[in-house]
């Protein structure tokens, strides 16, 4: 015959623990007129195959179809409700957790233009207090198969939507070095309570307080550096680390060139081989004047000014020769490559004085 579980409570609760199971093994069997007390801080679920149906607040419970609806209209009242059934009952802990500790594992990456390689990886570390705000909720996401779930089971979860929404939060506020950011960090702080929560609260969750230790940042090597960034943006610090270098020994300008840093003629053979390399080929071009430009100007900047390069004539304006359609030509590489021209107005002046220079053969 079942054994009816007639008085239950959970008195023993960790302080890192969000819930635990009645009974651990199995399921309990039940009848209407078992008792159940829920202590302070905390709440009691029934599930029944594996779903979340009632709960009881704290105090001293005689189950009835009054403080079950759902679990009763589920097993029927066979016998005025004494039949046995079975159920899983989970105690909720309702008390906030503390001093939860939390830290930038990983990295948040923050972009700064015009400065070093174009990014900072940021770390910092500080606390939070965290608790069950609706248990019916937090049991049906976490609790329904476990004896016991702790905070540790969730830690790298909580940790995962903090980072995410720090990032979102600096990224949006424009931050473009770590001083910048920490300046913010305060109203970060309280934002990130109020956004963090809406989330959270679709858990079951809630966080009471949010403290975060000043931004410092993370040194790497460069290979390591691909790990956190996107593949775009690592392409972007590559790019710059060779301009740098080139800067720095002035006659590696003909190197990088003759390493393929440029549009080779294995790439031109491909463009020509596969008409979707054309994009491909146009915009490894422009990526080289941009290069090309970011160089001059270091190299500049560390002469001091003391040689400035020579200044490319404008071609005429309505060029007729050869040599003065390519100078238009090469003087709108130039500025599509600085900007002063959209990508739309460079293909169309382009594609026009192309097709006027290979008339005249």
């Amino acid at each position: 015959m079942a054994r009816i579980i007639d008085v239950i409570d959970h008195t023993n609760v960790m302080d890192d623990e969000f819930t635990y199971r009645e009974p651990q093994q199995g399921s309990g069997d039940w009848r209407m007129g078992s008792q159940v007390i829920v202590g302070e801080s905390q709440a009691a679920v029934f599930v029944r195959g594996g779903e979340a149906l009632d709960v009881l607040g704290s105090g001293r419970h005689t189950l009835s179809t009054a403080n079950l609806p759902l679990l009763s209209g589920l097993i029927g009242l066979a016998t005025s409700g004494r039949t046995p059934f079975t159920a899983d009952l989970y105690f909720v802990n309702l008390k906030d957790m503390p001093q939860v500790g939390w830290g930038t594992n990983p990295p948040i990456v923050l972009e700064t233009p015009g400065r070093g390689l174009g990014v900072v990886l940021l770390i910092t570390h500080g606390v939070i207090d965290i608790g069950v705000d609706e248990p019916m909720l937090f049991v049906k996401q976490y609790g329904v198969g476990k004896s016991v779930l702790r905070l540790r089971d969730l830690k790298d979860r909580i940790q995962s939507m903090l980072l995410s929404e720090l990032a979102e939060l600096l990224t949006k506020s424009g931050a473009q070095s770590v001083p910048e950011a920490n300046a913010l960090l305060s109203d970060v702080k309280g934002a990130i309570l109020a956004q963090v929560n809406e989330k959270f609260a679709a858990l079951g969750l809630r966080i009471k307080a949010f403290e975060a230790n000043p931004f410092t940042a993370k040194d790497v090597p460069l290979d390591e550096l691909r790990n956190y960034v996107s593949l775009d943006m690592w392409e972007r610090v590559q790019r710059l680390q060779i301009a740098q270098k080139a800067a720095e020994n002035p006659g590696m300008g003909g190197a990088l060139a003759g390493a393929g840093v440029g549009l080779g003629v294995g790439q031109q053979m491909g463009a020509a081989l596969n008409p979707d390399a054309a994009a491909m080929q146009q915009q490894m071009m422009q990526q080289q004047l941009m290069m090309q430009q970011m160089m001059n100007q270091m190299m500049s900047n560390q002469m001091g000014g003391q040689q400035q390069p020579p200044q490319q004539a404008n071609p005429p304006a309505n060029p007729q020769t050869r040599e003065e359609i390519q100078a238009l030509l090469d003087n709108l590489d130039m500025k599509l490559a600085s900007g002063e021209l959209s990508e739309e107005v460079y293909n169309r002046l382009y594609t026009k004085w192309q097709e006027r220079l290979n008339q005249l053969g």
